[in-house]
């Protein structure tokens, strides 16, 4: 492989000025002067007759062709002035009153899930400050969907996870406190929310009465079916005249004269 020499810089002479970049460069350097004469011309005078301050030139390139004298003095003045800011307002924080203790918090669990002014210090999940789910809310204060979320406010829940299983729809959580002052907007009185429970209760064994009644009817109907089916070949039954049996439930029988045998049935 042969070696290649390294190339040698080339060096370009500097062009030549036309006239005109010239002409361009003593403008910019006649408006150079003018601005520091002006800029030395507004400087205000020493306070003390007299004083004399020495300051020293310092020469700054501009770029353009020509020198700029620059004291040093103007240099150190910009320094050393400072600029004076009006101070910001102080902005007090808004602090929440604990409805029990009467102390002041920023925030907590309760005024941040149910908008209560309760501090975490006096919490009590056991018995005031409890949740229930939207199922006992229902069934034990007599509350309905509407009343829970179209009544205005509507009430603040949180999510939790179904313990039963977890795959389920999350539970909606109330707090216990509120959920009781909802039914006495509802109610309006601890006299009127039990005659609802009671009047609940009845129509429920009402309910219960009816569905044993129903199933003994379609028992009864089963056994009589099943007594016409019967092989009658060896005797033929003679029914005497028609008795009542019990007439709210529209049971009748009839006796054979041969055999003494009993038909209890049911008219439709």
């Amino acid at each position: 492989l042969r070696l290649l020499k390294p190339l040698k810089p080339l060096y370009y002479p500097k062009p030549e000025l036309s006239a005109a970049m010239r002409a361009k460069i003593e403008r910019n350097r006649q408006r150079a002067l003018m601005l520091r004469q002006a800029r030395l011309a507004s400087r205000p005078l020493s306070a003390v007759e007299g004083a004399t301050s020495a300051k020293v030139s310092k020469t700054i390139d501009s770029g353009a062709g020509f020198f700029i004298e620059e004291e040093e003095g103007d240099v150190e003045e910009q320094r050393t002035r400072k600029v004076v800011h009006q101070p910001a307002p102080v902005i007090e924080p808004d602090y929440l009153v604990c409805d029990d203790c009467q102390k002041s918090f920023m925030d907590s669990y309760l005024s941040n899930s149910f908008n209560l002014c309760v501090c975490d210090n006096c919490r009590d999940n056991e018995e005031k400050h409890k949740l229930i789910s939207r199922t006992e809310a229902k069934q034990h204060y007599m509350l309905k969907d509407c009343d829970l979320d179209m009544r205005e406010p509507p009430l603040k829940f949180v999510l939790k996870k179904n313990p039963h299983n977890p795959r389920w729809g999350d539970m909606k959580l109330y707090l216990k406190l509120q959920v009781e002052k909802r039914c006495m907007e509802v109610w309006g009185s601890e006299e009127a929310l039990e005659e609802a429970r009671e009047t609940r209760e009845e129509n429920r064994e009402v309910q219960k009465q009816k569905r044993f009644n129903k199933k003994v009817k379609e028992l009864r109907r089963a056994v009589r079916s099943s007594m016409w089916t019967k092989d009658t070949s060896v005797h033929q039954h003679q029914y005497g005249p028609e008795e009542v049996v019990d007439p709210e439930e529209d049971l009748y029988k009839k006796t054979c004269t041969t055999c003494g045998h009993e038909l209890t049935y049911e008219k439709m």
